[in-house]
């Protein structure tokens, strides 16, 4: 899916059959000490950049898993999504620091044989750990439903463009060799052939790409399809009643803006007299309201989506498998291993529980910051428009893996 975007930039699934056969799994561990394994960076400071990943943030040990209270519809929706996700953790490299692909195999070969209680199989094949301070922010997103058409058509007026080809990345002329590091921004090579920023959304919105048959679908409604763009994917409902799903296919390397951060420094939203409600219902009646300012708040927002149709049975999340209502959650790779299950205990009770980390975005930064994804519907909207947790997260790990960080760290 996108990486998909939060919406103000700031569900679940029946499961696998199963219980682990008594005896069966790692022996249970001694009680955490909450001592620290990978203590933080002595460069932190209030001066000092923010960490760049777990092992700099810092990592404890955290409570049992067999203790944090989750139902057993949830650690089933959990376990079905982990599966899904078990190809990509045996393969990929895990950006955080904190495992290898080794160290899944066990829970991975486990997992779809698992002929009991899911519950237990996370007991049995994970141990808790506690990031930076631990302490939680969440917000929520969903997959929106709109009004599109694959033709363009009285009414269906907004193009949804797929990638466009001259979209690359590149280094500029005026950026020195000795400074080119990392990936290469992305951006477009100009008449005179130089690398330059790829159109932004008021350029595009004015017509740059038009002409070049790029257009997948055509929506009905510019603020509904903003809004599926921050989301990264969703569903068109088409004329004839029909549904076609789109997802994330690339993006313009332009500025991401969260239009409600700006309406709220603005007076605009909030709980003043006056004010719009401080929710994705209430930013939307704004930009209805009130249309030649809301074309160019949107405006401020420089990022364009680029889409694909997807033929699949539920959004596509960054690991290339779909996302699950409420078992599926957006986090910053740098500090959570893609696939890892994560507990949330926040001040929204609807929120508490087991997630799989499946998805990451834009404005989904640092330690302990997530994006809950609640499905699609009326409900889902509702939800995931008003979603705004705080409170604790522990990531999951298999067993073993903090005596092996702490073992590291111990020797240098």
């Amino acid at each position: 899916m996108r990486a998909l975007l939060t919406l103000f930039g700031a569900v679940a699934l029946t499961g696998c059959a199963g219980i682990i056969p008594p005896g069966s799994g790692p022996p249970v561990s001694a009680p955490p000490s909450g001592s620290p394994i990978a203590q933080p960076s002595p460069s932190i400071s209030p001066a000092a950049p923010a960490p760049t990943s777990a092992l700099m943030a810092g990592v404890r040990e955290g409570p049992y898993v067999s203790g944090l209270g989750y139902s057993q519809q949830d650690a089933e929706a959990a376990l079905r999504s982990f599966i899904a996700t078990c190809p990509s953790l045996l393969k990929r490299e895990d950006i955080s620091g904190l495992t290898r692909p080794s160290d899944w195999e066990q829970a991975c070969e486990a997992a779809p044989r698992n002929p009991g209680t899911a519950d237990t199989f996370f007991a049995a094949y994970f141990e808790t750990a506690i990031v930076g301070s631990g302490e939680a922010f969440a917000t929520g997103y969903f997959e929106p439903e709109i009004l599109g058409s694959r033709t363009r058509r009285p009414g269906y007026d907004v193009p949804v463009y797929r990638m466009p080809p001259d979209l690359e990345r590149a280094w500029p002329d005026d950026v020195p060799p000795s400074e080119r590091d990392g990936r290469p921004p992305l951006g477009r090579t100009d008449a005179s052939g130089n690398h330059v920023p790829y159109y932004e959304r008021s350029e595009i919105e004015a017509g740059a790409l038009a002409g070049r048959d790029l257009e997948i679908a055509w929506a009905a409604d510019p603020i509904e399809f903003f809004f599926l763009q921050i989301q990264g994917s969703g569903l068109l409902r088409l004329p004839d009643g029909s549904l076609m799903r789109i997802g994330y296919a690339g993006q313009n390397g332009r500025e991401y803006v969260g239009i409600g951060r700006v309406m709220r420094e603005r007076g605009l939203i909030g709980d003043g007299p006056g004010q719009y409600a401080g929710s994705m219902q209430g930013i939307v009646q704004y930009l209805r309201d009130n249309p030649q300012d809301g074309a160019d708040l949107m405006r401020l927002n420089k990022s364009w989506i680029f889409f694909r149709e997807l033929n699949t049975d539920g959004p596509l999340g960054s690991l290339g498998v779909p996302v699950r209502r409420e078992s599926s959650v957006a986090v910053d790779p740098r500090f959570v291993p893609y696939g890892a299950p994560v507990w949330l205990d926040l001040d929204r009770d609807v929120a508490d529980g087991l997630w799989i980390a499946q998805d990451t975005g834009g404005a989904i930064k640092g330690a302990n910051r997530f994006d809950t994804f609640w499905g699609n519907g009326g409900d889902a909207r509702e939800i995931a428009g008003g979603m705004s947790g705080r409170g604790q997260a522990l990531i999951l790990l298999p067993r073993g893996t903090l005596k092996r960080l702490r073992s590291r760290s111990d020797q240098q």
